[in-house]
C-alpha cells in the first residue's frame, strides 16, 4: 500500500476528510472521501472510495463520540483498519492566515498560537480548523501537519487593493483586506491551464458560489483583487452572512437595537444573507424549489450582487477575458448561472442555454467575447499537493543533513 496523506477540514460538529495515496514523487490519487458529522448529537461516519462505492457507514452514541477528540479517535481507528497504517502527513484547511502566513506552513505549537489570534476574524471556522491540529500535536507530535490557508493565495494583491482608508497603525496591526477561498481559486487558476489555455493567463473572474460565497480577479493566474476583506462577512451575500454592509448598520445594531458585540456577531454570521432575505432558508436548493416571492427575491438579489462585483473586479483587471462559476451553487444551479450571465451581457457574455442546462465545461457560445466556464473546484487536492511538497522538502533536508 502506498504512503498516504490525510486532508482534514474540521467544523463545529463535523470532520470532512479525504485520503490521498502518494503514487509517485509528484502524483497523488484520491482513495477515500468522507466525513464524521453530528458530533455531539448523532455522530456518524460515512466514507466512499475513489469509485464512489460506500466503504463505511457507522454510527455511535453521543456517550462514545460526544466531542471532536472522540471523533478523531474513531477516524484513526477506521484508517488503521481500512488502510493498514496511519498517513505520513496531514494537511489542514485553515481559513485565516493573517498578514504573515503567505504559504502553507508546518503546523507547530508556536504556529497554532499565532493563528489563534485570528479567531475573532473567522469565528465560524478558525477555532474548528485549529482544534484537530492541537489534538494531533498532543497525541502524535512526530506526525507532520501542514496548515493551508484560505487567505494565502491573495497575498499577491497590490497594496492599493489590501488597504482600508484608516490610519496606518491599524493597518500595521493587521486590519486590512485579506480575501478568502484562496485554495479554491488557486485550484481553478491551475485547472484553467488545462481546460481553457487561451484565457488561463489572461483576465479571469472566478465566482466561488456556495454557502460561503466570494469572487476573485485573476491576472496571469494570480489574485489581484477579491470581494472579501478583513473577515468572511464581506462581499457577496451568503447563506447566512450579509456580505457588503455599511459599517453604520453595525453601529445602529449596537447603539439603537442595544445588541452586544457577541449578539451582533451572531446575528451577522447566522441570521442574515439568503436566510435573512427570504425568511425561509439559507439553502439555494430550497429557495429554487419554493414559490414564495421572498425566495425569488433573495435569489435575484444574490445574482444582482454577483453582477455588481463582476463590474468592480473587471475594473481592477482593466477588462475581462473569462468568467468561471465554481463551488456548490456555481457548479449545480444553471438557473443562477443564467440570471448572472444575462446581467453580464454588457461585458460580452453570451451564454449557450443548452450548454448551461447540461452543465458543460464551457457554457458560453463560441462567438462570445467573454468565455464562460463551469469548473468544479477541489480545495482538498490543493491541500494534499501543498502537504506533499512540504513532506518532500523535509525529506530532502533530512537526507542532506545525514550526508553532511
Amino acid at each position: 500500500m502506498s504512503e498516504t496523506i490525510l486532508v482534514v477540514n474540521a467544523g463545529s460538529s463535523s470532520i470532512k476528510f479525504q485520503l490521498f495515496a502518494i503514487v509517485s514523487p509528484d502524483r497523488l490519487e484520491r482513495r477515500l472521501k468522507g466525513q464524521i458529522d453530528g458530533i455531539g448529537t448523532r455522530p456518524r461516519l460515512v466514507a466512499k472510495d475513489a469509485n464512489g462505492s460506500r466503504v463505511v457507514d457507522k454510527s455511535w452514541s453521543t456517550e462514545k463520540v460526544g466531542e471532536l477528540p472522540d471523533a478523531l479517535d474513531q477516524l484513526v481507528l477506521f484508517l488503521r483498519e481500512y488502510v493498514g497504517a496511519l498517513p505520513v502527513a496531514i494537511g489542514h484547511r485553515v481559513v485565516h492566515g493573517g498578514p504573515n502566513f503567505a504559504a502553507p506552513t508546518v503546523a507547530t505549537s508556536n504556529v497554532v498560537q499565532q493563528l489563534e489570534r485570528f479567531i475573532p476574524l473567522a469565528p465560524l471556522h478558525q477555532p474548528n480548523n485549529l482544534a484537530p491540529i492541537k489534538i494531533v500535536l498532543e497525541r502524535q507530535p512526530q506526525l507532520l501537519q501542514v496548515a493551508c490557508f484560505d487567505t494565502a493565495f491573495h497575498r499577491s494583491h497590490p497594496d492599493v487593493a489590501d488597504r482600508y482608508a484608516i490610519p496606518e497603525p491599524l493597518f500595521a496591526e493587521g486590519v486590512r483586506r485579506y480575501g478568502f477561498h484562496g485554495l479554491s481559486y488557486e485550484y481553478i487558476a491551475e485547472k484553467l491551464c488545462e481546460v481553457a489555455p487561451k484565457i488561463a493567463h489572461g483576465r479571469v473572474i472566478v465566482a466561488h458560489l456556495g454557502s460561503g460565497a466570494s469572487m476573485c480577479a485573476l491576472a496571469e493566474g494570480k489574485s489581484v483583487e477579491s470581494s472579501m476583506g478583513f473577515t468572511a462577512l464581506d462581499g457577496l451575500p451568503m447563506g447566512t452572512r450579509p456580505g457588503q454592509l455599511d459599517p453604520g448598520v453595525v453601529l445602529y445594531l449596537i447603539s439603537e437595537k442595544r445588541m452586544s458585540a457577541k449578539e451582533t456577531e451572531h446575528f451577522l454570521y447566522h441570521d442574515c444573507g439568503l436566510k435573512g432575505l427570504s425568511g425561509l432558508s439559507n439553502d439555494v436548493r430550497e429557495l429554487l424549489a419554493s414559490s414564495d416571492p421572498h425566495a425569488k427575491f433573495a435569489l435575484d438579489f444574490f445574482a444582482y450582487r454577483i453582477a455588481l462585483f463582476t463590474g468592480m473586479l473587471a475594473a481592477a483587471l482593466g477588462g475581462i477575458d473569462g468568467f468561471v462559476f465554481t463551488a456548490g451553487i456555481g457548479e449545480n444551479a444553471p438557473l443562477i448561472r443564467g440570471i448572472v450571465a444575462e446581467r453580464l451581457s454588457w461585458l460580452g457574455v453570451e451564454l449557450s442555454d443548452e450548454a448551461n442546462e447540461k452543465g458543460e465545461t464551457r457554457i458560453s457560445r463560441e462567438r462570445s467575447p467573454v468565455a464562460c466556464y463551469v469548473i468544479p473546484t477541489d480545495e482538498e487536492l490543493m491541500i494534499a499537493r501543498h502537504t506533499l511538497q512540504i513532506l518532500r522538502k523535509n525529506a530532502s533536508i533530512e537526507l542532506m543533513e545525514k550526508r553532511a
